[in-house]
């Protein structure tokens, strides 16, 4: 089985999330800019979620360009991950629409929290059919980015119950690490110049 049939699928499947969390974003009733600025913590909320949408699609697109083979334990373990990114929408509305309450900042973060585990999951689904010294796990690597994400959102999430704004600034944080150039799948792929 070919990686190209999973890459379209959740190519697609993250194009729906994107265009379902813009669908709702809903006009001001008023033309006012007071009217507009209403709308700050909803926008905020689906601005957060689209770079990290986009930083799974990235790194999905990434892994996967790293793969030789998949095998049905990593088409489930794809679908985990999706199942847990399809979310998104639904916990980006419900903390923008509270304008970041506590609970809804707390689902928030597991939202990602269960996003990164899948991830994992999936890494290592993949990594069980590649030798240790394939580009796969030579670009993977220790991921201690992705472990220390996960670190960071188990952290946030109780945290969001009394320091709300913290967590999400935690949230924030994990995303501006992830924008960050990580050029271990180029460098793996003879993409890029080491360094």
């Amino acid at each position: 089985m070919t990686r190209n049939r999973l890459e379209a699928f959740s190519d697609g499947v993250i194009a729906i999330l994107i265009t379902i969390m813009v669908l709702e974003l809903r006009p001001p009733e008023g033309t006012g800019l007071d009217d507009l600025a209403r709308l700050a913590p909803r926008f905020l909320s689906y601005l957060l979620s689209f770079v990290f949408v986009a930083i799974y699609w990235n790194n999905h697109h990434h892994l996967l360009h790293a793969v030789e083979q998949v095998d049905g334990r990593v088409l489930w373990a794809n679908m985990h991950l999706l199942f847990w990114l399809s979310l998104t929408p639904f916990a980006t509305a419900w903390m923008g629409e509270h304008h970041a309450a506590p609970r809804t900042v707390a689902v928030y973060g597991c939202v990602l929290l269960a996003a990164g585990i899948a991830y994992f999951i999936l890494t290592r689904a993949l990594l069980r059919l590649h030798p240790p010294e394939s580009r796969l796990a030579r670009a993977l690597g220790a991921d201690w980015k992705g472990k220390g994400s996960m670190v960071a959102y188990a952290i946030a999430i109780p945290l969001a119950d009394v320091a709300p704004a913290v967590s999400i600034a935690i949230y924030v944080s994990v995303a501006l690490t992830w924008l960050v150039p990580d050029r271990r799948f180029e460098r793996a792929l003879g993409h890029a110049e080491p360094g």
